[in-house]
This record gives C-alpha cells, sequence and structure tokens, in this order.
C-alpha cells in the first residue's frame, strides 16, 4: 500500500511539474506548433475542398476565439475604469506621426527604391493594438482596464487613417474614404465593440452570471495559445507563398523586427513618464504592450485589401518577434516569483 500511495505521489508531482512546464513555455509551444501543424497539414494528400474548408473553418474559429478573450477581459474590467491616461495621447500621435511621415515620402516619391520595405514599416507602425494583448497584460501585471481603452482608441483612429492615406499611396479604381472606412469597420466593430457592449450588458442585467464569469482563472490565456497557433500558421503561411525574392524577406524581417523592438522600448518609454506613482511599473508594462503588441492577422489583411499584398509577410514575421518578446517575457516573470517564493 505505502509502495502504492508513493507511486501516485510520484505521479501527482510529475504531471504537476508538466503542467508547470507547459504554462512556462505556453507561448513557444503554441508557436511551434503553429508552424509543425502548417507543414504538415499542407504536406498531406487532401483534396482542394478540404483545405478550402479548413480556411474557412479557421476563418470562422479565430475571430471567435479573439472575440472570446475580449470578452472575458470585458467581464473583469468596470466600464468606469475605461478612461484616459497620461502616455494614451503621445503613443496614438507616435504611431500615426511616423506613418504618415513614411506615407508622405511614399507619396512624394512613388519610385523610391526599396518601397516594399517602407510599406511593411508603415504598416507595422501603424497596425492597432492585438484584441487579445489583455490577457499578457494582466498576466504580466500591467492594466487590463488602460490597456483597452488604448486598443479601442487606436482602432478608431486607424479607421479613419487608413481611409485618409491609403488611396493617395495606392489609388484604386473606386476606393474613397467613405468605402476604405466602410470596410475597415466591418472588421474592426464585430470583434471590439460586440464584446464589450455585450459584457456590459451581462454585467448590469445579470450580475450573479458576470461573477462567474469573471472566475475563469487562466482560461482566456488558453484561448490566446490556442488563437497563436492559428494566428503563426497563417503567419507561416503567408510567408511560404509569398512571392518576394529572398533578400526581400529578409529586409521585410529586418524591418518588422526594428519596429517591434523600437515599439516595445518607446511604449515602456512613455508608459514611464511622469508617472511617479507606485503603479509605474503597471504602467509601463501596459504602455509597451498597447504599441508592441499587434493584431497581425488584421495587418496581414490591411496589406491585401489597401496596399501591395508582398507586405503581408511583414505580419508573418511581426507575429513572431512580439510573441517570442511575450514569451521572454512571461518566462522571466516566471523566475521571478520562483525565485520570491523559495
Amino acid at each position: 500500500m505505502k509502495g502504492a500511495e508513493a507511486e501516485r505521489g510520484r505521479a501527482r508531482q510529475g504531471g504537476r511539474r508538466f503542467m508547470d512546464f507547459v504554462k512556462r513555455w505556453a507561448l513557444p509551444i503554441s508557436m511551434v506548433t503553429g508552424v509543425v501543424a502548417y507543414f504538415v497539414f499542407v504536406a498531406l494528400p487532401f483534396r482542394q475542398e478540404v483545405y478550402v474548408a479548413a480556411n474557412r473553418g479557421i476563418g470562422i474559429v479565430q475571430p471567435t476565439l479573439l472575440f472570446l478573450m475580449l470578452f472575458f477581459s470585458f467581464c473583469r474590467i468596470r466600464p468606469q475604469e475605461l478612461r484616459l491616461c497620461p502616455w494614451h495621447l503621445p503613443l496614438l500621435l507616435m504611431q500615426t506621426g511616423l506613418f504618415a511621415v513614411l506615407a508622405l515620402l511614399i507619396i512624394l516619391r512613388p519610385d523610391i527604391e526599396g518601397r516594399i520595405v517602407y510599406e511593411s514599416a508603415m504598416l507595422c507602425l501603424i497596425c492597432p493594438t492585438a484584441t487579445a494583448a489583455a490577457v499578457i497584460v494582466r498576466k504580466l501585471g500591467g492594466n487590463a482596464a488602460h490597456l483597452v481603452t488604448y486598443t479601442v482608441m487606436i482602432n478608431l483612429v486607424v479607421s479613419i487613417v487608413i481611409p485618409l492615406m491609403a488611396p493617395l499611396i495606392h489609388p484604386q479604381p473606386g476606393l474613397g474614404f467613405v468605402r476604405a472606412f466602410s470596410a475597415i469597420m466591418a472588421r474592426v466593430f464585430p470583434l471590439l465593440m460586440c464584446p464589450m457592449l455585450l459584457a456590459w450588458l451581462i454585467r448590469y442585467t445579470l450580475p450573479r452570471l458576470n461573477d462567474l464569469l469573471q472566475e475563469t482563472g487562466d482560461l482566456p490565456f488558453y484561448l490566446w495559445t490556442v488563437s497563436l497557433a492559428l494566428a503563426i500558421a497563417v503567419s507561416t503561411r503567408s510567408i511560404v507563398h509569398s512571392t518576394a525574392g529572398f533578400w526581400h524577406l529578409a529586409a521585410i524581417a529586418l524591418v518588422s523586427l526594428a519596429c517591434c523592438l523600437f515599439q516595445f522600448w518607446a511604449g515602456r518609454k512613455m508608459g514611464g513618464l511622469k508617472l511617479n506613482r507606485p503603479t509605474d511599473l503597471s504602467e509601463t508594462i501596459t504602455a509597451g504592450q498597447s504599441m508592441g503588441q499587434k493584431n497581425t492577422v488584421f495587418l496581414i489583411w490591411l496589406s491585401y485589401t489597401f496596399f501591395t499584398p508582398v507586405t503581408a509577410i511583414a505580419g508573418g514575421f511581426y507575429c513572431i518577434w512580439h510573441n517570442v518578446i511575450n514569451s521572454i517575457q512571461l518566462n522571466r516573470l516566471k523566475t521571478e516569483d520562483s525565485e520570491k517564493r523559495t
């Protein structure tokens, strides 16, 4: 009996260690899973209809996961917590200002050498905050309410800036401000505003259900790991099917990495300005994620819809870079927590 109990104890301990390992390395595991799943799937001898159905399925599952993650985030945020912070406006001005400078350069010099690289940088800079960023911010100890506020603001700004500039950068027949604005809002509104409205409707009409929804623990994080695997698979597909040559791919990979590092750094710097309060670190983390973690699926859609399609691979590379940074941050946090416990 003692031997059996000892065996069960070792099994439980092994199970806990395995779960700790999975939690600690969840994002890298999801990224590798997404890459491997893509190559395994395309290598299997399926009929073309299966691949078409899979693409349609991803087009349904991925937005659904994003909707749920944002919904759970709004369930934990009171409406009065959504308010302006000192770093909101500087970050908005920085994103739109850098985008406008590059856009003006291309408008004045449409035949500029390396135009694809400039467009890739523009998209990496103006791309709005990922709807799932609130999940990571909460894990890192940031302020999810302030991040969600910025997410709403930057999406509204992008809905105006892109329709104003895209027709000048890439003139298309029938593409004006109204049409471009409508297309962006049709893509942004369901995944941004609907979860907020639903969460607040439940908060004020079904408070007991709202209390239960706030006790979901790490469920939003695990939803994010599944969504990340799908996003990496989509990003891998965009890179593999790109018609760009090696040097263009390398240049876009480097510029997307530079934009990613710069935006995480600039966001954290802005978040720490003139905030001499105990919440300084929280705001620093939140501002860094607000500017650095991007909605890369939306970036890829912008590329195909308004810009040169080849620039879609910038979204694929950026998806890799910002999640590598997220993995490093989460692993560092786990290490610090372990050291504190010991």
